[in-house]
């Protein structure tokens, strides 16, 4: 999900590499689940996030479709988020005021009862990438990361690694098919942008889907490889 402001109004005003240090280290968020709430629609899943969760929970995307996933459209083209649910529906037994004292009413389906991630080992890049923001630059069709100073409300932030907060193996593969998704989407919103039909626009968004989503992953093989070929596929398709 692109963010139409300033850095200087959200981060530290730094960008920083993988190796960079970065104080985002929460103390494992004990006590609060706050970037787990009241998220709307912003946790939206890639690939790779739903490659993860098939394999960790063992279960097909139409599964996770049934009530932790949810369809809606980003900038033109149609991705999955994480499912929001109200707080009574989660069955988390906790206070539904955060450490801010905003009551919250919605919570992240995958919440548990003690208010805590029941699918942390394969929770979806941006889960990991908190309290951390991606900042692409187009002209280089590249990234780097920046901090995000409003969005934790955890005191007393230690310093840790980047690539040690992303958790992530591969993490150099990893940041080259995140470039390459991403400039893809952008590719793709600027065609159906420009003058294609609704009906073109609607075909193109399922093909999508199918493709790169609803079509299994096989878990047992590398997620790149694949990748790579269903992306081929679809910029010859598109494009």
């Amino acid at each position: 999900m692109k963010r139409q402001v300033s850095l200087e109004e959200i981060s530290d005003g730094r960008l920083y590499s993988r190796k960079d240090m970065v104080r985002a280290g929460c103390g494992g968020c004990k006590g609060c689940c706050e970037c787990c709430s009241g998220m709307g629609t912003s946790v939206i899943l890639d690939p790779f996030d739903v490659y993860r969760l098939t394999a960790g929970l063992s279960c097909t995307f139409e599964e996770l479709l049934v009530n932790k996933v949810e369809l809606n459209v980003v900038d033109g083209v149609i991705l999955p988020n994480l499912k929001m649910k109200s707080i009574s529906d989660t069955g988390k037994a906790m206070s539904d005021t955060d450490m801010t004292g905003t009551v919250t009413e919605e919570a992240c389906a995958f919440l548990n009862e003690e208010g805590r991630c029941s699918i942390h080992a394969w929770r979806p890049g941006i889960c990991r990438l908190f309290p951390l923001g991606r900042y692409y630059e187009k002209e280089k069709r590249s990234f780097r990361y920046f901090l995000q100073i409003h969005e934790c409300p955890m005191p007393a932030k230690t310093k840790v690694k980047v690539e040690k907060w992303l958790d992530t193996p591969q993490l150099s593969r990893y940041e080259t098919y995140i470039n390459d998704w991403h400039y893809f989407l952008e590719d793709a919103e600027m065609k159906f942008a420009d003058g294609m039909s609704d009906d073109d626009r609607k075909n193109a968004n399922v093909f999508l889907l199918k493709l790169f989503y609803f079509k299994p992953y096989n878990t047992s093989e590398d997620f790149y490889s694949q990748f790579e070929n269903r992306l081929r596929i679809a910029q010859e398709t598109l494009f």
